[in-house]
């Protein structure tokens, strides 16, 4: 079970501290009594092994909590993102088809409030003990799916743990480590932070919501709380390295920095790396479907401006292919996510061969893997993948839009942005546009440019010319 080492830090040092947010601290011991009173709580209601519940609950102690819970339960959680519109949440509730959504205060108006359970108000309990296998599901991560909706990864315990216990002997956790936490547990770095480093005896540090737009106070937080590891996105670390005041702040106590999500624009690593002379750095790779696949301890002497770095090696037990044919990645192995989550269960998302195809190309060189971008039209922003097809579907439902097409623009900060290039019907203009889609996709879906064409230009197929639009952004000032 997933949370086995958890427990075992719970026997052996129950009063350690296990997670901070501002002021707030909790033990072990605290940890695991509120995790099975809503274990308790769940159970009374009905909650069967390996049943979907969401959390409605922003990142933080109360959602480590209920994550736990949840597991605690036999149950699998599935996290909401509270920054994404109503229509979205509500599509993956249903979706997911779950049994209940944990949260705090009132249901929100669109969820029906036989589902929801406020955590505030559950009475103390010690739940059942359930067997749980390996193959149980542990969570069911909502990505952007090339249909137009969300796609759930279902992930096993197996998979997380074979990730979480590889990650905390390269790193060589210990009950001394202090390790911050910025990622949203609907993506899937959070999984180290909240298993790796608590199955370590290690302490979880949530960074104040504000300060990842702060990056001079975020600098002076990390060294304030002598944080020693942190895993997150390279956009981050980028905008950290330019306008943190790293070279004022002492970083004494900072061990790592493991980034993954998007491509690291070399010139700023060879920034950070000169930065933090002292701190190892690690490249982590991997869609969701299987988590960690490779990974790059970054050699500081190999880092070259015009070049970019590697994704290196095998990780975690899991063996990669190249498709001789079209030079994607394929993985399978330990790490590797049961499926897709559909009509209330598992499909599976192998291909004929037995390998998940990651729609990534790649290269074998020199004994070390390469990236070279996406076979398909997903994007990588600010580390979250986009499905460029999920906003054509929002665009083209507006009343007034004729035709749309999404593609990428490569961004320093956030590795890429979504670019919208609209047909209209008179009277229908872009600031409308704006404005609907602020209400219906989260802030890293929403187009950071906007061009209106008279037609969308199509290859002799009748397909979309995607490489007509690159150009005419291109001419555009």
């Amino acid at each position: 079970m997933l949370l086995a080492p958890f427990l075992n830090q719970c026997q052996h040092q129950p009063d350690a501290l296990a997670l901070q947010e501002q002021d707030r601290q909790v033990s072990y011991r605290q940890l695991l009594h509120k995790a099975q009173t809503i274990a308790s709580a769940l159970q009374s209601k009905g909650i069967q092994t390996g049943q979907p519940v969401a959390i409605h609950l922003d990142r933080g102690i109360d959602a480590a909590i209920a994550l736990f819970g949840v597991l605690l339960a036999g149950a699998c959680y599935v996290p909401l993102d509270l920054k994404k519109p109503a229509p979205r949440l509500s599509f993956i509730v249903t979706d997911a088809q779950v049994c209940a959504v944990l949260g705090s205060g009132s249901a929100p108006d669109w969820l029906d409030e036989h589902l929801w359970l406020d955590i505030a108000g559950v009475s103390e309990g010690v739940p059942e003990p359930i067997e749980i296998s390996a193959e149980s599901l542990a969570a069911i991560l909502y990505t952007s799916g090339s249909t137009g909706q969300p796609r759930g990864v279902a992930i096993s315990h197996r998979a997380i743990s074979a990730f979480t216990n590889w990650a905390a002997d390269l790193l060589n956790l210990t009950p001394a480590d202090r390790i911050a936490s910025s990622a949203p547990f609907f993506f899937d770095l959070s999984t180290f932070d909240l298993y790796a480093m608590l199955g370590a005896g290690a302490s979880l540090h949530f960074i104040p919501a504000g300060l990842t737009m702060a990056p001079a106070r975020l600098s002076a937080w990390l060294s304030e709380q002598a944080i020693t590891g942190w895993y997150t996105v390279p956009s981050l670390l980028a905008f950290l390295t330019y306008k943190g005041n790293l070279a004022q702040t002492s970083m004494a106590a900072l061990r790592f920095l493991i980034f993954a999500g998007e491509v690291f624009p070399t010139p700023a690593l060879i920034d950070l790396a000169a930065s933090l002379q002292q701190t190892a750095l690690y490249n982590f790779f991997g869609p969701t479907e299987t988590n960690v696949c490779c990974f790059w301890p970054v050699a500081r002497e190999r880092l070259i401006a015009e070049q970019s770095i590697p994704i290196g090696l095998p990780a975690a037990g899991c063996d990669l292919h190249i498709d001789a044919e079209t030079g994607e990645l394929w993985v399978r192995g330990p790490t590797l996510a049961s499926g897709y989550w559909r009509d209330g269960r598992v499909q599976s998302f192998l291909n004929g061969e037995g390998w998940y195809a990651t729609g990534d190309r790649a290269s074998l060189e020199q004994n070390e893997y390469r990236f070279h971008g996406r076979l398909g039209r997903m994007l990588k922003c600010s580390g979250y993948r986009v499905e460029p097809a999920e906003i054509e579907a929002v665009v083209n439902a507006i009343p007034g839009v004729k035709g749309c097409a999404v593609i990428g623009i490569d961004d320093p900060t956030a590795g890429q942005r979504p670019a919208l290039t609209v047909v209209l019907e008179p009277g229908m203009s872009i600031a409308e546009i704006r404005k609907l889609l602020s209400r219906q996709l989260p802030a890293y879906m929403q187009p950071s440019r906007y061009l209106v064409l008279e037609e969308l230009p199509l290859l002799a197929n009748g397909k979309l010319d995607y490489r007509a639009f690159l150009r005419i952004l291109k001419d555009e000032p």
